[in-house]
């Protein structure tokens, strides 16, 4: 197997709920293993997913797509796909399931008398604005609805598309109801090509701190993942730009390798980084245990141990040098408003 251009992943690992799997044939041509996105119709019934996740700062949260064509390789969702039956490889990021009601379920749920209002984050699996949205633009529909009811918005995006829905995004913001996070996981256009292949580049990703800061978008950014021995020495340039930007507030969180994830960053590091695979796999091994992951609470995002608390130093001093996350930027409930179709009327 080699790397695939256009493609985190270079192969579909067995998914670990079916006993059988695809296998690529390494002596095919090369373009007959790299296959065209397909986007598959999600028939759900019901749009808001809620958790009570320690680790995350959300309860509440929709995602209009399932599987990311943005193809990160470290993605801590792909395993999800498994649940669908297919792979976490590159099924993941060429199979995506659409949900085409997403704007009218999640306003007859809004709508709902059970709905206590709270903040809705988009998206809390995968990228509300891979390049499927720029066409279906479900992301946009759901924003015009939770600006109709005037209930708060978190979003975290690696895509500059974001920037299209400043209008949506700045009215939620005159009701203290819009927050966006833009991922930033390094500043080399090369390395994020290979790590992200169909996301925004670093540039154009600070573009989008920039137009959504000006527009008065309350705006920060995610050093996320940090990998360590690749894009660790990183973290205070791209807070510096960052903030540069106009970004407020910043966040991390160190690389995390569940189920599928590790083999295909095992075999990503093969492919392109044969000089450092040892140095990196050993460093994630510092960082939990001595095993590639450790899925407890509070440990999962950060690691354990000198080289956790060496990441985590450096995060906290480079953003009190640059005056990053010294504001509250909390969301408001206050001015939710149900928009029944009568009540629309007037």
């Amino acid at each position: 197997m080699t790397a695939i251009k256009g493609r985190g992943a270079s192969w579909n690992p067995q998914n670990r709920f079916e006993t059988l799997a695809y296998v690529r044939d390494d002596e095919a041509p090369p373009d007959e293993g790299s296959p065209n996105t397909i986007y598959l119709r999600d028939p759900t019934r019901t749009l808001i997913t809620t958790n009570d996740s320690p680790d995350v700062g959300f309860e509440a949260s929709i995602n209009p797509y399932r599987g990311c064509e943005h193809g990160c390789i470290y993605c801590f969702a792909r395993p999800t796909h498994e649940y669908l039956g297919m792979s976490a490889g590159l099924d993941f990021e060429s199979k995506i399931l659409v949900k085409e009601d997403a704007p009218e379920l999640l306003r007859d749920e809004l709508n709902a008398k059970s709905w206590e209002p709270k903040t809705i984050a988009i998206s809390g699996v995968t990228d509300p604005y891979q390049p499927i949205e720029r066409h279906m633009q479900l992301t946009r529909r759901c924003l015009e609805v939770l600006a109709d009811f005037r209930n708060p918005v978190a979003i975290i995006t690696k895509n500059h598309l974001v920037s299209r829905d400043v209008d949506h995004l700045a009215e939620l913001a005159r009701f203290h109801a819009a927050r966006v996070f833009v991922s930033i996981t390094t500043l080399d256009p090369k390395l994020a090509n290979t790590m992200e292949p169909r996301a925004s580049t670093p540039e154009l990703r600070l573009d989008a701190v920039a137009k959504l800061s000006a527009a008065g978008v309350p705006t920060g950014v995610m050093v996320a993942p940090v990998v360590p021995a690749i894009t660790d020495h990183e973290i205070p340039a791209i807070l510096k730009a960052a903030r540069e930007a106009g970004a407020k507030w910043a966040g991390f969180v160190v690389l995390r390798l569940p189920w599928a994830v590790a083999p295909l960053v095992e075999k990503w590091l093969e492919e392109h980084f044969p000089d450092r695979k040892e140095k990196v796999l050993n460093r994630i091994r510092d960082l939990r245990g001595g095993k590639l992951y450790d899925a407890r609470w509070g440990v999962r995002g950060r690691g354990e141990g000198i080289f956790a608390q060496q990441i985590g130093s450096l995060f906290e001093a480079s953003c009190r040098r640059i005056g990053m996350n010294e504001e509250e930027a909390e969301l408001s409930v206050a001015w939710f408003r149900r928009r029944t179709a009568q009540s629309t009327l007037w």
